[in-house]
């Protein structure tokens, strides 16, 4: 019943004359409208991210981050030109971006506010030229198998043997992903109490941005971060967490021992089943009886958020060349096959960024 009283909706949307007609009586005309601007969002989803790239391009967020700026100063300090500066700002004002005021000011609007000080969505904003580049034919990235992409150079990692990877090799991607962590390890306190912790080991952690942002919180926790040897020469940590760096392959070398709470920050997703299951093996192996695996990543399917797992990172991941987005119960099959109890979830403030699973070994 469900199914034929959705095909039955779908026919009647589908009518061109059903269309008109209800477009001109309330309430219908609302969800007719409401319909136009969804499809056109879609339309024009790469002009409004290609306008919020030129914003961060010219600085303009930190820019006007002290106040507002006449219309004739931002022309003077870039070289768009009085007709390109115009035209910029009237879009990032139109996406709430910017804000044209009285006498020919701008100021910050309501969501560049919201930039200011996130270096994390200014950064993944800045470097999505790439995957732009990578879908310019979306077509054959579909089709494409193992073709050399723009994301598949950025990250590293992701379609050959990373151990051999230099520091110089790593050093992009692992900026870029010290500053998205702050927003990262934001859900993840505001989800999981680590108050009972005394070791954590964060693997794949980087360059230690998110043992940075727990420690803050729990001073108490001794720390250690298990990444790339590479990576691992890039760390820069406060040195009153006492943090301890190992450098390997979480995959096939032995991962330090002792820890009560293993992390994973946005690590499965960017694997395939095969990389999991050897990394989930390898963390059973370390971890006591008693610890606890927790995972942080956008998850397929997650309410709220189905754009940004389906969407965003099924086509992302695909031009980085591995992993996906997967669903709790995908990701339990996971655990479950290496050893590890099914998860709880524990609800984010806002699932858009992460979803927080916790589990430990049977």
């Amino acid at each position: 019943m469900r199914d034929w009283w959705r095909d039955w909706r779908i026919r009647l949307i589908s009518n061109p004359k059903f269309r008109q007609k209800i477009s001109r009586f309330w309430p219908f005309s609302r969800v007719a409208r409401r319909h136009a601007r969804r499809l056109f969002d879609i339309s024009a989803g790469f002009v409004y991210s290609q306008t919020l790239m030129a914003c961060v391009e010219l600085d303009w967020f930190e820019r006007l981050a002290a106040g507002p700026v006449s219309l004739s100063v931002l022309t003077d300090e870039c070289v768009l030109g009085r007709s390109g500066v115009e035209r910029l700002v009237a879009a990032a004002a139109a996406l709430d971006l910017l804000e044209l005021r009285a006498g020919e000011y701008v100021a910050l609007g309501q969501l560049g506010a919201a930039l200011i000080g996130d270096k994390g969505v200014v950064a993944m904003a800045a470097h999505h030229h790439l995957l732009y580049a990578d879908l310019a034919n979306p077509l054959a990235l579909l089709g494409s198998g193992e073709s050399r992409t723009a994301l598949g150079d950025f990250w590293g990692y992701a379609k050959s043997d990373p151990s051999g990877l230099t520091a110089e090799r790593v050093r992009d991607y692992s900026q870029l992903m010290a500053d998205s962590q702050p927003m990262v390890a934001e859900q993840v306190l505001a989800a999981f109490d680590f108050k009972g912790a005394q070791r954590v080991l964060d693997v794949g952690g980087g360059t230690g941005a998110f043992v940075s942002a727990v420690g803050a919180a729990h001073p108490h926790i001794d720390f250690e971060v298990f990444d790339l040897p590479g990576v691992a020469e890039l760390a820069s940590v406060p040195t009153t967490l006492g943090l301890v760096r190992h450098g390997g392959n979480f995959c096939t070398d032995p991962l330090p021992t002792g820890a009560d709470i293993i992390t994973l920050i946005r690590i499965i997703h960017d694997h395939d089943d095969d990389v999991v299951d050897q990394l989930l093996t390898n963390i059973r192996q370390s971890l006591s009886a008693d610890g606890v695996l927790l995972i942080a990543e956008p998850l397929a399917q997650a309410p709220g958020a189905e754009t940004v797992g389906d969407v965003y990172f099924g086509f992302y991941l695909l031009a980085m060349g591995s992993g996906k987005a997967r669903t709790v119960p995908e990701i339990n099959q996971l655990l479950q096959r290496n050893g590890f109890a099914p998860v709880r979830q524990h609800p984010t403030p806002v699932p858009l960024i992460c979803s927080v699973l916790t589990t430990h070994p049977v």
